[in-house]
């Protein structure tokens, strides 16, 4: 498939993209917090994936490395451009009606605390601790296709994430110390779960 995708063809790049979209969607939604957004950055990465076909090492390899890397840099760039969007709306005049969207809102609340509960754990990383975190423990890559994504070596990305674990043990410690409530009454979804266990992984 690797040859195909080389050599421009487009079915093979398909089959490149059913297998892995999924993994790029699930990697940018839970660092943007909005679906939307990360749908973008899917579309983004696998277009910059077709330019850059040629690069794509020989069948030996997992794929997963190169598509991440390019999913890294799409986020930072596609990031930067929404933060420059949303300062230059800011500027703008409120407008007269705001639109009530509380509807369209109310089945998507779970899943936005959850995604706000992890952009917060996310912000008290650095940025190499954030990605190697993401890419490993979130999006499932092992140490060695971490390092291939993020161009650095595995010893690095081991050591980024033995330091993002402990920050983020930190922080949920802090913020967990009482049991929050949701506004329902009932308690709220479990942060730690959440901000330090997104998948199988289990920080030690």
């Amino acid at each position: 498939m690797h040859a195909r995708v080389r050599a421009g063809e487009p079915e093979a790049f398909r089959e490149l993209f059913q297998a892995h979209a999924g993994l790029v969607h699930g990697y940018a939604a839970r660092a943007t917090g909005d679906p939307s957004l990360a749908e973008d950055v899917v579309s983004l990465t696998f277009l910059e994936a077709w330019r850059l076909r040629g690069r794509l090492r020989d069948e030996g390899e997992s794929p997963r490395p190169w598509l991440m890397g390019i999913a890294v840099n799409v986020l930072r760039n596609t990031t930067r451009a929404k933060r420059r969007y949303e300062r230059a709306m800011a500027r703008l005049p409120a407008p007269a009606v705001v639109p009530d969207f509380a509807d369209e809102l109310v089945g998507r609340a779970a899943d936005a605390e959850r995604l706000a509960a992890a952009k917060r754990g996310l912000a008290a990383l650095t940025g190499g601790e954030r990605q190697a975190f993401m890419l490993h423990v979130w999006s499932g890559l092992s140490y060695e296709e971490t390092a291939r994504a993020l161009g650095v070596r595995v010893g690095t990305v081991r050591s980024r994430l033995s330091r993002a674990r402990a920050r983020l043990r930190r922080l949920t410690d802090a913020e967990l110390g009482g049991e929050p409530v949701a506004s329902s009454g009932q308690p709220s979804c479990d942060r730690r779960q959440w901000a330090v266990r997104p998948s199988e992984e289990t920080i030690r």
